[in-house]
Parts: structure tokens; sequence; C-alpha cells
């Protein structure tokens, strides 16, 4: 993978509006209650 592909993916998994996000979390898609679940991710790394 080139540089600027390392960093969109890595972008990607920190942003919970898109797939890679919860695919790097174990799930197989972005679910649909996922605004929640997102919150919830936030809460707990505080």
């Amino acid at each position: 993978m080139s540089r600027q592909s390392d960093l969109d993916n890595h972008a990607n998994q920190l942003n919970s509006n898109n797939d890679a996000y919860w695919e790097s979390r174990g799930w197989d898609e972005r679910p649909d209650d996922w605004e929640e679940r997102a919150a919830e991710d936030e809460d707990e790394a505080e």
C-alpha cells in the first residue's frame, strides 16, 4: 500500500461513520444503531 492509502485507511478506522471503523472492531458492517454505539465507544474512552 502507498503511504496515502495507509493514511486513508487509518482515518477511516477512526471515523464511526465509515464501515472500516466497524470492521476493525469485529463487525461485518456498520450497525443500524451505529450512532448510539459510537457514542458509547466515546464514553468508554474518556
